[in-house]
């Protein structure tokens, strides 16, 4: 991974308002983000959704923790940045938040304990290349500080925190598209292709 040197700038106490300096643009602020998330949340099957985050979404989601709990010390809001800003994606990287979306205590129960592990079976499946008979595929990796906090061997959680890695070959084919994504866990087999208006907004992580 490429250091914050190199690349995407980590979020500081100075991008973070406090509460009434927030709270007076918050309304405007949350229908930017809804409208960002939209164009960077993908559904695969019936209950599996990814939102692909960047530095202006994990941002706000340290903004609403901080204005969910009331947080008014440096101290306090550096311990939220020192666990979101891992997730800011670096040139090259996507990151992405995977949520299992169930309701009710019935389908929780039967398909938590059979998706165990479907956070190392989310794939990018890029475009044929040449010479190729079949798409060149980039497999999700956990994010390490949360994957300690998450997994269980006898039960997946409903949130897990995922990025793929791809090489400078591997963008040009992403931007070339078609790109799919795909959950390939012996559970849960389901894939879609991603709108082209998702492709371009996610192309400008890859080329942070």
């Amino acid at each position: 991974m490429n250091g914050p040197a190199s690349g995407v700038r980590r979020l500081t106490l100075d991008d973070v308002l406090d509460l009434r300096a927030y709270e007076r643009q918050r309304e405007e602020y949350r229908r930017q983000i809804i409208e960002l998330k939209r164009r960077r949340r993908v559904t695969v099957g019936p209950f599996v959704s990814l939102v692909f985050e960047n530095r202006e979404t994990i941002r706000s989601q340290v903004q609403e923790m901080a204005r969910a709990e009331r947080m008014v010390s440096d101290e306090q809001i550096q311990n939220e940045l020192d666990v979101y800003n891992p997730l800011i994606p670096q040139p090259g990287e996507l990151s992405a938040t995977l949520f299992i979306e169930l309701t009710g205590e019935d389908a929780l129960r039967a398909w938590l304990p059979r998706l165990v592990g479907i956070e190392r079976n989310v794939e990018l499946r890029l475009g044929a290349a040449a010479g190729q008979a079949g798409p060149e595929v980039v497999r999700s990796v956990p994010e390490g500080a949360h994957e300690e906090a998450l997994t269980r061997e006898e039960i997946t959680p409903s949130v897990h925190y995922i990025r793929f890695a791809l090489s400078p070959d591997q963008v040009e084919r992403f931007a070339a598209g078609p790109v799919t994504v795909a959950v390939d866990h012996p559970a849960y087999r389901r894939e879609t292709v991603l709108p082209a208006e998702t492709r371009e907004e996610l192309l400008s992580d890859l080329r942070a």
